[in-house]
């Protein structure tokens, strides 16, 4: 049974913090590049970036920040958000990543959960905390100056205003240290597509370990280029970019927000050798009109999670990169699976299982039992070694026991494993279909719509048959590609000859955008909540395919 090669990481587990690994690589890679804001920003060194959090972390203890505090992080992409982020750890403090989306009771929401004292953002953004301002326990806001920006600043009642600026000190010299393994380094808060979010509590251990991983699966060394315009406040940017980064010695090159049309260009002029993309970001990036420049890049290997396997082809042919590697986890788990180097990888496979961490077991959701070999069941993971996962979902004690109950962690993602132990995302547990008997896996359905033509992005869930057999039709909202006309005749006939039947969704309607999270996940509750419109197209009045 293939599994995914044993590895011996970086640092002994006694070290496994950033204080203990930024300050390493700041005397063993001090001239070495690390961060840059931009392809045009200044590339800041390992000591550099090092003083810079270390006149930080003595300002904000002397502001009154100290060991287990947590204080929220309010703040788009920028190296203010890298700084704090690293200086909070430095004073065992811990930062709460807030979405710069969020406003109102979404915004309410994390800070009420956290009781943070304190929040750190731009005056735009603190301008949003006026209206919830009596619901919420911040005493203290201190804002970071967006340059070119004039922003007035928000007329708070009660919170106390402070300029970032004033939290820097002098006293560029290590810190004592305040961190172990075992304590908590961050909340980041999973993205809520089906309620409130929950704020997943991560030691320093696990915020190593998965970031770790992510160096194991993309080969990393200080010769490395990684490029990111994903939000800080998530945990790809985090433990996935930056933070892989700092244990390679590598240098990151941090962007505002994702860009699809400046992809390319940004590959070109970072130099990056290395990326991620989620979701639906590669058919995006595949919709953009080519250019003679698409393959004027370094680009070696690219973290596709999922690798939507009718896209790969073409993006190879288009943009010259030939190696895709994938992992599937979750922020409470670390990955579970990850692609082993130079294995060929089955179309659709997530990875095959890191057995050196984790066991897992493939599970009837509602009985807990095992599942047959290729059988889809939800995945429960167990840890085989202290602080890889998460410890708790922050002020939800309710959340943490039911997603760990049996002693298993309920993943709520359900996957099937072929014969050579591959192992196959297929759908989020509550995101499954029903249909006439058949299971569905609304994913798989996914991929075939996204792969035609004139189909920029799409979302399948399933909504109320009109039998009553309990069961569910297959509905599919769609986002044109610009300048395209979707034609669903011609899209029913597409997934005629692509999927089974009984899988061809039978109701489809056109957005010009998919709901989404603040993390690009689509928020299917709000589409099935929608369903059936007057103006959807219904197959069954239109089609010579049985619906």
């Amino acid at each position: 049974m293939l599994t995914f090669p044993h590895f011996e990481p970086h640092f002994a587990r006694a070290n496994w913090t950033l204080p203990f690994v930024l300050e390493y690589q700041a005397v063993k890679r001090a001239q070495r590049p690390f961060l840059s804001c931009t392809d045009a920003g200044r590339v800041q060194t390992f000591a550099e970036v090092n003083a810079t959090v270390n006149r930080l972390a003595h300002g904000m203890a002397r502001f009154g920040v100290k060991r287990h505090d947590y204080v929220c992080i309010l703040l788009p992409n920028c190296l203010e958000f890298v700084y704090i982020w690293f200086a909070l750890c430095k004073l065992g403090a811990v930062e709460v990543a807030v979405s710069d989306a969020y406003k109102g009771s979404f915004l309410a929401h994390p800070l009420k959960l956290s009781q943070s004292r304190i929040l750190i953002g731009t005056a735009a953004l603190a301008q949003r905390l006026v209206a919830i301002e009596d619901q919420i326990p911040i005493e203290h806001v201190v804002l970071v100056d967006e340059p070119g920006v004039d922003t007035p600043l928000p007329a708070f009642s009660r919170i106390r205003l402070h300029r970032f600026a004033d939290l820097v000190s002098d006293n560029s010299v290590n810190p004592p240290p305040a961190t172990t393994p075992q304590d908590p380094a961050a909340v980041l808060l999973t993205s809520g597509t089906t309620g409130l979010s929950k704020g997943v509590v991560m030691p320093h251990s696990q915020f190593y370990f998965f970031a770790e991983e992510d160096v194991q699966l993309m080969r990393l060394t200080q010769d490395d280029v990684y490029m990111t315009g994903f939000p800080l406040f998530h945990g790809n940017a985090q433990f996935l970019t930056v933070y892989p980064c700092l244990i390679a010695g590598a240098h990151c090159v941090l962007y505002p927000r994702f860009s699809a049309s400046d992809w390319a260009g940004r590959a070109r002029r970072s130099g990056a050798t290395v990326t991620n993309l989620l979701g639906a970001t590669l058919a995006f990036i595949c919709a953009q009109p080519p250019s003679d420049n698409d393959r004027a890049h370094k680009m070696r290997c690219i973290y596709a999670a999922p690798l939507a396997t009718d896209l790969a082809g073409p993006f190879s042919e288009r943009f010259g990169v030939h190696e895709f590697v994938d992992g599937f986890g979750q922020t409470e788990i670390s990955n579970v699976f990850m692609t082993p180097p130079g294995a060929p990888r089955p179309p659709g496979a997530s990875g095959v299982l890191v057995d050196q961490w984790f066991e897992i077991k493939l599970a009837d959701p509602d009985t807990g039992e095992a599942v047959p070999e290729g059988q889809a069941g939800e995945l429960l993971v167990r840890h085989k070694h202290p602080g890889i996962i998460s410890t708790e979902y922050l002020g939800m004690p309710e959340k943490t026991i039911e997603s760990r109950r049996d002693l298993w962690f309920h993943t709520g993602d359900a996957l099937k494993r072929d014969a050579q132990g591959w192992y196959y995302f297929v759908d989020r547990v509550k995101d499954a279909l029903r249909r006439r008997g058949e299971n569905i896996s609304s994913f798989e359905v996914e991929a075939v719509l996204r792969s035609h033509a004139s189909v920029a992005d799409c979302a399948v869930v399933g909504v109320a048959a009109d039998q009553e057999a309990g069961e569910d039709e297959v509905m599919a909202f769609l986002v044109p590609r610009e300048g395209q006309t979707l034609d669903y005749t011609d899209i029913t006939a597409w997934c005629d000859a692509r999927m089974p039947a009984f899988m061809i969704p039978r109701y489809f309607d056109s957005l010009a955008e998919l709901p989404r999270t603040p993390t690009e996940k689509v928020r299917k509750k709000e589409l099935r909540e929608r369903g059936v419109q007057p103006g959807t197209w219904d197959r069954a009045q239109h089609s010579s395919l049985r619906a």
